[in-house]
């Protein structure tokens, strides 16, 4: 009997990753893969454990999952990714609707764990030791068939004091420059025309593993043919040196976009989460990429209501938001994790200040969005379109300053026919709730 399996995956594009590897997996067994969980044997939630939300979001879907043992034909209900592997046998203790709880370094063995599990009929608590985690091998690719993440390390070994993922990753290990380039050739020959570079720091790849450093990376991947886009997430402002930015600038493959997690401009507060740079430096480098790579769209990353921020500190953080007019921004408020250093620090900050201090920051960002995306109206730009909405009419898509589901999209109307995958010139001619708006001009 071939036996069906679903798999939802929560949290980051690295996790996606695990779970497209396990899905090969299970499907070189002959385990037959469904996107309707009404019609699964096997559901596996691949989870997320990094902030408190997240954690949530993870017990509520099990939970919502859990009822199709009683609804649907759901046999077994697989609890597998960062919240498996941090909180281990305590999922199996208060969530018995839940089968088998499998820690990334068991992720493998997954044909072997779910196999054993349908037979034995037993309860299934499996950690492996972390570094036996798959950096790569067959995946069963979840995006549309035009895009592709790349995992090009995994761990991390920065050890700033708010985060978990040390813990739960365990330490900074890049991939060979020939296992991503040679997965990088595979996609483009499957079609894939945007490649988008992950790992939880992207500018420390090949510190760990020999000479090469991630400008030697993205000049190898430029000579793929048939990738038209390279993009970079989570580069931290450190390792950002003039290398890095030269290749950026002058390999035009590479998206003029890239994602530097700042956390926060002051500091006493940078010391305080263990960062390893300066506000002086972060906005040198920040001039410095604007000057040396005209049009750069930057993204980052804020956290707000750390242990200690003052008032003082967070009016100077909206003041550097400001002067800094970060095309794409993102804000979480502190999340005080067991086993962080920061969860134990003095001058904790209620839930409330948090979250008004959070707000405040997405407020002024949306002005400084909304003002960037006005500047835009009559401009024309590349489009990698996505889909149609027929509810709207309109075609949609991405240009290079904008990242998947993290970014907004570009709503544009269409004389001919297209398809998603095709790259297409829009004129910009309005904006729509931190949307574009245009037309194609072919």
């Amino acid at each position: 009997m071939a036996y069906t399996v679903s798999l939802t995956s929560l949290g980051c594009s690295k996790n996606q990753i695990d779970a497209e590897i396990m899905l090969a997996k299970l499907a070189l067994a002959g385990f037959e893969y469904t996107a309707d969980e009404d019609e699964a044997d096997i559901i596996i939630v691949n989870t997320c454990a990094f902030i408190e939300d997240a954690k949530t979001e993870s017990i509520d879907v099990i939970l919502d999952i859990a009822r199709l043992k009683q609804e649907g034909s759901l046999k077994l209900l697989v609890v597998t990714g960062c919240m498996a592997e941090r909180y281990r046998e305590q999922i199996l203790k208060e969530m018995p609707e839940v089968d088998a709880v499998v820690g990334i370094g068991a992720n493998a063995d997954i044909v072997d764990i779910i196999t054993n599990a349908l037979s034995d009929k037993k309860r299934v608590c499996r950690y492996d030791d972390k570094l036996l985690l798959p950096l790569s091998g067959p995946r069963f690719i979840a995006t549309p068939h035009y895009m592709a993440y790349i995992k090009i390390a995994e761990g991390c070994d920065n050890r700033c004091t708010y985060c978990a993922i040390p813990g739960i990753r365990g330490k900074y290990r890049s991939r060979s420059l020939s296992d991503i380039v040679g997965e990088a050739a595979m996609l483009a020959q499957r079609g894939v025309k945007e490649l988008i570079l992950i790992a939880q720091d992207t500018t420390r790849w090949g510190e760990d593993i020999g000479n090469e450093r991630l400008p030697d990376l993205l000049e190898r991947l430029c000579r793929i043919e048939g990738i038209r886009w390279i993009r970079i997430l989570y580069a931290y402002p450190e390792k950002i040196d003039d290398r890095l930015i030269s290749v950026i600038r002058d390999n035009p493959k590479i998206v003029k976009y890239i994602d530097i997690p700042l956390q926060h401009s002051e500091d006493g507060i940078l010391r305080r989460m263990n960062r390893r740079t300066t506000k002086s430096d972060i906005i040198s480098l920040i001039s410095r990429l604007r000057a040396e790579i005209p049009g750069i769209v930057l993204r980052t990353t804020i956290l707000t209501g750390f242990p200690g921020e003052s008032e003082e500190d967070f009016e100077s953080l909206l003041e550097f938001i400001r002067s800094m007019r970060f095309e794409r921004l993102g804000c979480f408020a502190y999340s005080q994790e067991e086993g962080t250093p920061a969860a134990g620090f003095d001058g904790q900050i209620d839930e409330e200040t948090k979250k008004r201090r959070q707000e405040l920051v997405m407020q002024l960002q949306q002005e400084i969005s909304e003002e960037i995306n006005e500047a835009l109206k009559g401009q024309e730009t590349q489009v990698l379109v996505e889909g149609y909405d027929v509810y709207i009419k309109m075609w949609f898509g991405r240009s290079a300053a904008e990242a998947p589901d993290v970014d907004g999209k570009i709503f544009f109307t269409c004389a001919g026919g297209i398809e998603p995958g095709e790259f297409i010139t829009v004129k910009i001619t309005d904006t729509a709730d931190g949307d574009l708006v245009g037309e194609a001009v072919r």
